[in-house]
């Protein structure tokens, strides 16, 4: 870019330094081509950045993924040990278990990750962790169950993945939120209309979205 800049400002001291016009002909046509050159640099570095950042919500939506995943393949141990106690109330039990279902019944591609697709994500995700921190709250009242080791090792394994939610969500809002303010920009937004570069959505902090469920007791 620098390249085609410096030689567009020799063509016009040369232009203005001589008088024959057939050179001067000659020197137009090469800052025409300079020009539509330097256009096309501009545009292909910024067409190619916006890959770039595409690909890096893919990556950071994938890591989002992995993580609310590993919290559901958690839950049927969960359930399986809580089913253990049979006086334990079945009602929070099965909301856990329908929860569970709605969660992991909602995906969405990453080549759609607009703002309503994201947020049908989140109430889903939202669900499960209300039912599982009204869960929390009724083992309380069964300590046998609290001191079952392979319990406080599902809920220590659970609390883990949940930080981990919490750390993976707010780095794909960071990465979504570069790739949006990028691609608004001018020449840009140009060009993202053109092929379909269009605004991501974001992870809202509504309703306690990004407060990390409780899931240890002292």
């Amino acid at each position: 870019m620098f390249i085609l800049l410096f030689l567009i400002l020799i063509a016009l001291l040369t232009y203005f330094s001589i008088k024959s016009r057939k050179f001067r002909g000659l020197i137009i046509a090469g800052l025409v081509f300079c020009v539509l050159g330097l256009f096309a640099a501009i545009f292909a570095g910024s067409y190619n950045k916006m890959v770039s950042k595409e690909e890096q919500v893919t990556g950071a939506w994938a890591q989002v993924e992995n993580v609310y995943q590993r919290r559901a393949d958690l839950i049927p141990n969960l359930v399986n040990t809580v089913k253990g106690y049979a006086d334990f109330e079945q009602e929070t039990l099965q909301g856990v278990i329908e929860a569970r279902s709605k969660a992991t019944g909602v995906n969405v591609n990453a080549d759609d990750l607009s703002p309503e697709k994201i947020e049908q994500f989140q109430q889903a995700q939202q669900g499960l962790s209300s039912a599982l921190s009204r869960l929390m709250v009724v083992v309380e009242r069964y300590p046998d169950l609290k001191a079952n080791q392979n319990f406080i090792k599902l809920q220590d394994q659970l609390e883990g993945t949940e930080n981990r939610i919490a750390v993976e969500r707010r780095r794909f809002n960071e990465v979504t939120q570069d790739y949006n303010t990028y691609i608004r920009k001018f020449p840009q937004t140009m060009l993202a209309g053109m092929y379909g570069f269009e605004k991501k959505g974001y992870f809202e902090a509504d309703q306690g979205a990004d407060e990390v469920p409780e899931v240890t007791f002292d």
